[in-house]
């Protein structure tokens, strides 16, 4: 492989490479190269790094948590934890971009997408959000865009979770957005209120009326945003009857474990009218090429890949994965299965009312679902029952003066009983659970709360209760999809690398996935440890002083990194520093988060290399001196080259008073041969669902985290409900760790790899890359490599030159779908382009395989080009060929089925036949369904 490279750049290359270490010297600019190996030490074994981590997990402490404050733990189903959750052919898809070969998972988010509409009574949902907080967060954001940011005022119940109300504060401010608390009942709607957030049950497990609050909302042009339970709407009134515009919340109680906080799929869902305002993505219905249903990620103009600083969010990674499981929980269940598990935990619910009423406690919750709060009169009577039902195994919630207890589907009779002891003390009870149980009358909610409309009736929720039928259920949607168990997925920017197996064990251990994000500290030991060591190697990996992995995506890490540099420059009175600078070349969540975060940008641009023009740059970063606050920069870039200037870069913002924030999207680059922190920038986020052995999961979960400087530790995102010391910033996810439980995968990838292991798969992914485009260059030329000809970690093929012919890079990219592959990024960072990254997961054979194809498919674009292929009628134009296609009786095309199906001998082996034919975007755009229809 260093061969070819060598002899592919002989002009530019001195001497032939003989071993990584060469290749990396020549690829990677001197100036910035670590001189040092990184202090990690040795990488250990798998069983090893198992053992290790079974001892840390071992020290957290497995209560039964009846805390809620919108964590629950729930049952999921053993046939979808073993044939989803635990299953690579549903965590390692990337975000269906190419819907023709994601048509399962496709069906799996639309199925969820049909629950969320369905339980709260409105039209449009998205296919999830990142949490409950930051889906509430997204919410007031979208009621200020509504009133077209002329109202700035939005008013919050005094009985939303906190966590909640924390994030909301956070996003506000960046926006000058007004937030006002207070008891709904006395809201003051002005004309300035764009909105109004409301907890249906609230955070006491109240279930309330918001009727009349909706009128005068509607009256005064604003809207309401209800916070809704989804279990607790299988039995309650929906939102949209009482008149709620938006609903948000998360769908953990449908089959995720509480995972110390996450990762839990949020919701969001509006009615029609308002669906273009939405964030994040929404699946649609829409046809193929042959007529035939297929489905999509609709109304994509929306989104900060297209619309940049416009966009409705900088949302990119969610909560797919998670998205899949409730969708999979509901289907299981079906409606009355899950309407039954409503019905059980609001029984046992109401006979713990009764039983504290008997004992002289009666509850604050006249109408309640599953929570109740009891008031005690004082902090040490509160203190008294907490401690006795810790003593009993039990967490139940601290509120000061009253202790809250919310009840799930894993609620004992036996529970129930420690429960009232500890209320009772060291008094006897005079009655038994089962007397409560016989002397109470059926426990159905009043009729005016009490929902009266049928939910889920189609088909696919009503005939899958069966064991057996599930996971066949499942198996057929996993067959229509392409994951890395079947081949490389080459996207740019993407890093689709190897999920280990042994990187993937811990997350399901139950002293990992039961355990709720605000039990006492005592309790989460194992987490402590463990996140404390994940925080010092990222530290050391990236040259930082501090690091927070509260952010639970790439994107949130974004706007967590610039909220740090805002947080730093208004403590040290220079808020006036509100510009931004953003290259041409950035990946649009960039301009995205920075609007979030209430900077205004300026555009630099990119010099005929794909590097940074420094003459613009020092142009614009003097014209802004005096209000510049920072630069975004990817490193390597989005181009895919290490760019030689990154250090001048970087002085020039300092020099001009502004802080440099690096994109880590390509940290896969840099690990162990570079660093943000020795090149000199100040803050970072990192992706470790790409560089750090996380799987994408057919798009989110991921993790985000943020490592940066002395100077800006302090302003790191800290948490309202679980403060962290030395942290001033507000947060950014609903808990202290956000995706806690995702954390062990990328402890286990590096305590693995240590030092030596971290810096070879950098190397690797060099050489892979280099090879690939070396192989390549003759066939499509590489539109950006760096002084010696090189490339980093990825490389652009150009296919501009094909337009003439009517065959863009989007052909390209359906037509690999025929040999199996997931195409390249198409059309980013430049237009009509393939952006390719191998990743050093791959090995030679599977690089020679997508080259191949990419050369077969050169030699098929001649063809067109010397007049021996039709321009319309041929093998790219038509992809992808489906098996149903293949097999009719009439084939009138112009080539033959052969060439179509088996474009290489290989393919006969292992082929995977797309499901649909290439899908009209248009028109699933233009007749948005975003539900499944009755069957």
């Amino acid at each position: 492989m260093l061969r070819t490279i060598s002899a592919a750049n002989p002009q530019k290359i001195a001497r032939e490479l003989c071993t990584l270490d060469d290749l990396s010297a020549v690829a990677v600019p001197k100036q910035i190269r670590l001189k040092e190996d990184l202090p990690l030490g040795e990488g250990l074994s798998e069983s090893e790094a198992l053992t290790e981590l079974k001892k840390i997990a071992g020290k957290n402490k497995l209560l039964k948590s009846y805390i809620g404050q919108g964590y629950h733990n729930c049952i999921m189903p053993p046939v979808i934890l073993r044939n989803v959750m635990e299953n690579p052919a549903w965590y390692t898809p990337y975000t269906p971009y190419q819907a023709e070969i994601a048509q399962g998972r496709l069906e799996a988010m639309l199925n969820f997408q049909t629950v969320i509409s369905e339980l709260t009574g409105l039209s449009t949902a998205t296919c999830s959000l990142l949490d409950e907080a930051t889906a509430a967060a997204e919410a007031m954001n979208m009621a200020v865009n509504l009133a077209r940011r002329t109202r700035k005022t939005f008013l919050v119940d005094e009985n939303v979770h906190p966590q909640i109300l924390d994030l909301i504060k956070t996003r506000a401010e960046p926006r000058g957005v007004k937030v006002v608390v207070s008891d709904w009942r006395k809201f003051n709607l002005t004309k300035e209120v764009c909105g109004a957030l409301v907890q249906y049950p609230n955070t006491l497990g109240t279930v309330e009326d918001y009727t009349a609050l909706a009128e005068k909302l509607h009256q005064n042009g604003s809207v309401l945003v209800c916070d809704a339970d989804l279990l607790a709407l299988t039995v309650l009134r929906t939102p949209a009857s009482f008149g709620a515009d938006i609903v948000i919340g998360s769908a953990g109680r449908f089959g995720a474990p509480v995972g110390f906080g996450g990762p839990h799929a949020g919701f969001m869902v509006t009615k029609d009218e308002l669906k273009r305002s939405m964030p994040g993505r929404i699946i649609g219905i829409s046809k193929d090429k042959a007529g035939d249903t297929a489905l999509r990620m609709a109304l994509q103009t929306r989104e900060q890949h297209i619309r940049r600083e416009k966009a409705t969010s900088n949302i990119c990674t969610a909560a797919a994965l998670l998205c899949d499981i409730a969708g999979f929980y509901a289907v299981y269940h079906g409606p009355e299965g899950l309407q039954k598990i409503a019905k059980s935990i609001h029984a046992k619910a109401a006979i713990l009312s009764e039983g504290l009423t008997r004992l002289g406690l009666k509850p604050v919750n006249d109408v309640f679902f599953d929570t109740l709060t009891v008031p005690l009169g004082s902090h040490e009577k509160a203190q008294a029952v907490l401690a006795y039902a810790r003593m009993k195994g039990i967490n139940l919630r601290d509120l000061k003066t009253s202790v809250g207890i919310s009840f799930d589907e894993t609620t004992s009779t036996e529970d129930i009983g420690a429960i009232l002891q500890a209320f009772a003390g060291n008094r006897e009870i005079p009655f038994s659970c089962q007397e409560l149980v016989a002397s109470l009358p059926k426990y159905e909610l009043p009729a005016p709360i009490a929902r009266d409309t049928p939910f889920l009736q189609q088909k696919v929720f009503n005939q899958y209760h069966s064991e057996h039928e599930m996971l066949r259920y499942l198996y057929r949607l996993q067959l229509k999809d392409v994951g890395l168990t079947q081949h490389m997925i080459p996207l740019g920017s993407c890093t689709m690398k190897l999920n280990a197996a042994a990187e993937m064990i811990p997350i399901t251990w139950p002293e990992f996935s039961n355990v709720h994000p605000f039990v006492p500290a005592d309790q989460a030991e194992g987490y402590a440890i463990m996140c404390k060591q994940l925080e010092e190697q990222l530290c050391k990996i990236t040259g930082f002083h501090a690091c927070s992995l509260m952010p639970n995506s790439g994107a949130a890490g974004e706007y967590a990194g610039l909220l740090t540099i805002r947080n730093y420059l208004k403590a040290t009175n220079q808020q006036h520093r509100n510009v931004c600078l953003i290259p041409t070349s950035a990946h649009g969540t960039n301009p995205a988060s920075a609007m979030m975060a209430g900077f205004n940008q300026v555009t630099v641009a990119c010099d005929a290399e794909g590097n940074i023009d420094i003459a613009d740059l020092k142009k614009k970063a003097k014209a802004n001196a005096s209000k510049l606050g920072g630069l975004m920069i990817t490193y390597p870039s989005t181009h895919g080259v290490y760019e030689e200037g990154i250090n001048e870069i970087i002085r020039i913002i300092h020099e001009n008073g502004g802080l440099v924030y690096m994109d880590g999207a390509n940290m896969n680059a840099q690990v162990g041969l570079t660093s943000p922190g020795s090149m000199g920038a100040d803050v970072c986020h990192l992706n470790l669902h790409k560089t750090f052995g996380m799987p994408h999961g057919g798009g989110g979960p991921g993790v985000g985290p943020i490592c940066c400087t002395e100077a800006l530790a302090p302003h790191l995102p800290g948490h309202s409900v679980t403060p962290i010391s030395g942290r001033t910033g507000g947060s950014v996810a609903g808990s202290q760790y956000g995706s806690g439980s995702l954390l062990p995968i990328s402890w286990m990838y590096i305590n693995m790899l240590g030092a030596h292991g971290v810096k070879k798969a950098t190397q690797v992914a060099i050489l892979n890359a280099n090879y690939m485009a070396a192989r390549l260059k003759e066939h499509y030329p590489i539109v950006y490599t760096g002084p010696s000809g090189l490339v980093a970690h990825e490389f652009i093929l150009d296919c501009r030159q094909f337009h003439n012919l009517g065959i863009e890079a989007e052909d390209i990219a359906k037509r690999l779908m025929d040999f199996g592959f997931h195409g390249p990024t198409m059309s980013f960072p430049v237009a009509n382009t393939l952006m390719v990254e191998p990743t050093e997961s791959e090995s030679r054979e599977e690089l020679d395989r997508l080259c191949d194809a990419l050369i077969i498919i050169r030699k098929e674009i001649r063809d067109v080009e010397e007049g021996r292929s039709d321009r319309l009628d041929n093998p790219l134009k038509n992809s992808p060929h489906t098996a149903a296609e293949l097999t009719a009786d009439r084939w009138d095309h112009k080539y033959s089925r052969e060439q179509a199906a088996f474009p290489a001998s290989w393919v006969r082996k292992e082929k995977y036949f797309v499901p649909v034919k290439r899908i009209d975007n248009t028109y699933g755009d233009l007749h948005l369904c975003c539900v499944r229809a009755d069957e």
